[in-house]
């Protein structure tokens, strides 16, 4: 707990407004991921947004998914009819062997049902849900949303990734269009309404800054580069020039916020201990960002090691500690997959 207590010791001011509480593809500790039933229950344990990662489908449909390779995600292996389909691809840079949603059609993808992406840490969640729910259309995501936000009388956030966006370009299944309609046809297109956009890759998100007013946010891992930069010969911007100063203010020049991985901000020694916070909550607000770090989980195989109860991966440790941490830092934002944790954290930390 030493390494806990001089992060705590060495914060940024938190932020005037309260941070929100971001679902990632729903409370998916809980239910699989990307199903309506996640998000569904993510709301009514109190998230402000929901996060759909999006792919296409062969016929140009917005789905949910978190890659567009979906064999760990669905029960495809089990469907005969598509096993001829099986292939391997290229995404971004690296051969992927599977089965790909630009490869079916909705109406083909209709047929299967969602299994919970990490058994071995959730196994209950496989049990009791595996093979239950099919795979939700953005429009669907949608209107789950606006039906949520009359019954709970608030207004339910979405929170939308376009992912492998150069790859679904050069095939032809561009997603930021057909995006910014979807949402501009639910009611969302000012910035001040509750949607942020987000991507890994930059170019998107400066085209993006073209078509829309909605919020964008430039996502960052701890090692590695935006994939556009890379297949265009950049070699300068990787994600940790990105984080700089300098960066972030080149960041702002096209987003609102950034969404970095959490090590970015409270790194880990070799054992899995936490450090010292770096300067990245602080360089960011200094920079016009805001900040919504990701992601955040409550299995010991996830946390640093000073908040493990146990040897077991799959059993739950202090969760409640980090999540007041990254508050404490002034973060304004964060992803967890288990919503309902993260708002009962940000509750202690507000009294």
């Amino acid at each position: 707990m030493i390494a806990l207590a001089l992060a705590l010791a060495a914060v940024t001011p938190a932020s005037a407004a309260v941070p929100v509480v971001i679902a990632h593809r729903g409370a998916s500790g809980e239910r699989p991921e990307h199903t309506l039933e996640a998000y569904r229950l993510a709301i009514a344990e109190g998230a402000d947004f929901i996060e759909p990662d999006l792919v296409m489908t062969k016929d140009g449909q917005l789905i949910a998914r978190h890659e567009n390779e979906i064999s760990g995600t669905t029960d495809i292996a089990a469907h005969p009819e598509f096993a001829a389909r099986r292939t391997t691809k290229t995404i971004d840079g690296e051969a992927v062997s599977g089965w790909f949603t630009e490869d079916f059609t909705l109406a083909e993808l209709r047929s299967l049902r969602a299994r919970e992406r990490l058994p071995q840490l959730r196994p209950a969640v496989a049990k009791a849900y595996d093979g239950r729910f099919p795979i939700p259309t953005f429009a669907e995501i949608l209107a789950l949303a606006a039906t949520e936000g009359k019954r709970t009388g608030r207004r339910i956030g979405l929170y939308p990734e376009i992912k492998h966006p150069t790859y679904f370009a050069r095939i032809g299944l561009a997603m930021e269009r057909p995006l910014v309609a979807a949402l501009k046809q639910a009611g969302y297109e000012d910035p001040s309404d509750p949607v942020f956009i987000q991507s890994f890759e930059t170019g998107n998100l400066k085209a993006l800054h073209q078509m829309t007013r909605l919020r964008l946010v430039q996502l960052m891992a701890g090692s590695g580069a935006p994939w556009d930069r890379v297949a265009a010969g950049d070699r300068a911007t990787t994600y940790a020039a990105m984080a700089t100063p300098a960066g972030l203010k080149a960041i702002a020049a096209y987003a609102a916020a950034i969404g970095p991985e959490k090590a970015m901000i409270v790194p880990r020694d070799a054992a899995g201990h936490s450090l010292s916070p770096t300067m990245l909550v602080r360089d960011a607000h200094a920079a016009g960002l805001v900040v919504h770090p990701w992601t955040f989980r409550s299995e010991n195989y996830f946390l640093p090691a000073e908040l493990r109860k146990s040897e077991d991966p799959a059993a739950h440790g202090e969760a409640a500690a980090e999540y007041r941490q990254f508050y404490t830092l002034g973060v304004d934002g964060l992803f967890s997959e288990f919503p309902a944790e993260a708002v009962a954290a940000r509750l202690q930390i507000r009294r």
